[in-house]
């Protein structure tokens, strides 16, 4: 009875290990995680906007619909970082879903007042990170272009003023 009670013991420490262990593997892979580079027309004017021209900036990249009630419950927030950190090197990607066209898009932003770079997402760009299985999804990039962070679903304000603080040290 000892020995099973031991071989007990000795499982959860080894599970315990295992999964510590794969969570500060799989935290380090993330935050060593590139940013894909896309290109992608902006809603207002169809120009052609490349994530490389944000190259050195903390970015915040929302993938993001009109029709999505927990979106546009986060839109304000966002606003609210890119005006405030805006001047710190900093800014909001907005990249949409919708498949109704950037007019319907573009006239969403302008009613809801997003003061930061709106753009039509194609087929590619999602997978390129790794996948959107709903939305909101966004993702936090540091300085050097590194995804440091992933959110799937709404995230508040308090979250990403803490998470975005850490990056702009």
């Amino acid at each position: 009875m000892q020995i099973m009670k031991s071989m007990a013991a000795k499982a959860r420490i080894l599970t315990i290990t295992l999964t510590l262990f794969g969570l500060m593997a799989g935290a380090a892979a993330q935050a060593a995680t590139k940013m894909p580079a896309f290109t992608l027309p902006s809603v207002k004017d169809g120009a052609m906007v490349k994530a490389s021209g944000y190259q050195g900036q903390a970015m915040f990249i929302n993938f993001f619909a009109t029709w999505c009630p927990p979106c546009r419950k986060e839109i304000p927030s966002l606003i609210q970082l890119q005006k405030e950190y805006g001047p710190k090197g900093f800014t909001v990607i907005g990249i949409s879903t919708d498949q109704g066209g950037a007019s319907l898009v573009d006239k969403f932003a302008r009613k809801m007042g997003i003061n930061y770079p709106v753009l039509l997402s194609d087929s590619e760009t999602p997978t390129a990170f790794g996948g959107i299985l709903g939305i909101p999804t966004s993702f936090l990039v540091n300085r050097e272009g590194n995804v440091v962070k992933r959110y799937d679903g709404y995230v508040d304000h308090q979250t990403l003023v803490t998470d975005l603080n850490a990056i702009l040290k």
